[in-house]
């Protein structure tokens, strides 16, 4: 990644920012797999105890309808994040600043047009900010952030394979798990294939390219994608389809669930309950 980003501080192009972004993307990736190696309480889990566990505490968080049921389950989730090894700083960057700005700018409207007792008003603008327009938008966008919390701190610290195997074992239909496996892995493929593509051009390129013979190489390149994209996932589901694949995850080592498990599990589940009955 850094060979690649000295390569075009010279001269940044659109091909070059582009093969830094998926080089970023592949890199990101690894870290994540980084995660999942360490040793933390999630990682300590049945995977299934861990699918469970964090969506029950998700449903809470959208059924509790006080702010302070919400904020506890956020202190909750950055905890179990914290007992899994992951730094506060990585979830800010991962996820606190960018779901606090989309979702903010979801909930932004809600302040000033939601009836009730006025806080502040601009006579000048001619708009006002009421006191439920702010509850109701601190509300949601803490909602979303327990929720961004609890997926992303169960997805850096499973493997993508273990979480398919959960799914899989709650009853998902085949189908639907071999969807998901094939999208994850052709995803890592797909970004190497154009960075590559991508890195070929650039090293191809004389001089300067003008703005319509950068649109028509962008859109070219797009299209031999799109075509070995198809050639290739139709060799990829020959070879699986070749080699028994018929729709089930199987890892080398059974996941079993000890006495441990049914008691965080349960720990889980009352956690869920209690911010629900706070809540209400």
């Amino acid at each position: 990644m850094a060979a690649a980003r000295g390569l075009f501080l010279s001269r940044p192009s659109f091909i070059g920012k582009t093969i830094l972004g998926f080089t970023r993307g592949l890199s990101e990736a690894l870290v994540s797999e980084k995660f999942a190696r360490r040793s933390g309480f999630l990682q300590s889990l049945d995977p299934r105890v861990r699918l469970v566990g964090v969506l029950a505490l998700v449903i809470a968080a959208v059924a509790c309808r006080k702010l302070q049921g919400v904020a506890a389950l956020f202190l909750v989730a950055s905890f179990i994040a914290l007992l899994s090894s992951l730094d506060l700083w990585s979830l800010a960057k991962r996820v606190w600043i960018a779901v606090l700005i989309f979702t903010g700018l979801i909930a932004l409207p809600a302040v000033f047009i939601t009836p009730g007792a006025v806080l502040w008003t601009s006579p000048a603008l001619g708009i006002s900010i009421s006191a439920p327009g702010v509850y109701s938008a601190a509300i949601l966008i803490l909602r979303v952030e327990t929720a961004a919390t609890l997926t992303a701190t169960l997805v850096l610290c499973t493997p993508w394979i273990q979480i398919l195997k959960a799914l899989r074992s709650l009853s998902l239909p085949a189908e639907v798990v071999t969807m998901l496996t094939m999208t994850h892995r052709y995803l890592f493929l797909l970004m190497e294939t154009a960075k590559q593509m991508f890195e070929s051009r650039e090293s191809r390129a004389v001089g300067v390219l003008s703005g319509p013979d950068r649109r028509r190489m962008v859109g070219q390149t797009a299209g031999v994608l799109f075509s070995k994209s198809m050639e290739l996932s139709q060799d990829v589901y020959l070879s699986m389809v070749s080699r028994g694949f018929h729709g089930d995850v199987y890892l080398l080592h059974e996941c079993r669930l000890a006495s441990r498990d049914y008691a965080v599990l349960l720990l889980f589940l009352a956690t869920g309950f209690v911010a629900v009955w706070m809540g209400r």
